[in-house]
């Protein structure tokens, strides 16, 4: 899934995923990621936070969707700071889940809290 995943490459994220249902996606807040007030466009820490969402909920090898997902924004991040998203499985049925991912900077300061709800197809990721 990473290998193919351009948006994530084009914006620098890293991904980690130490346990199925949860991924630390992490990326630095560059040049071209501030918006007029000096401080990330709120669309990118949005993608971070949905990336890390992405692939907690594909870690079963079930192909999974968002379904449904908000944020919250508690502070600005500017240039130059590191972002970890850090998306936790609250709960997984058969068909969907539900997600939180808490996105912070390098102070360990959130900067935002997403929701996401995702959705399973029932097909494998992988063919054996």
């Amino acid at each position: 899934m990473l290998a193919a995943d351009k948006a994530s490459a084009a914006l620098g994220i890293s991904i980690r995923i130490p346990e199925p249902g949860k991924a630390v996606a992490a990326m630095t807040v560059r040049d071209d990621m501030v918006n007029g007030f000096d401080v990330i466009h709120g669309g990118l820490t949005f993608a971070l936070a949905d990336t890390a969402f992405a692939f907690a909920c594909n870690a079963y090898n079930q192909q999974t969707f968002a379904a449904a997902a908000q944020i919250e924004f508690l502070r600005p991040a500017v240039r130059g700071d590191q972002l970890t998203a850090t998306a936790v499985e609250d709960y997984r049925g058969r068909r969907r889940g539900f997600y939180t991912v808490e996105v912070r900077n390098q102070r360990d300061e959130v900067v935002a809290i997403f929701r996401g709800r995702s959705a399973s197809n029932g097909a494998c990721v992988i063919s054996a």
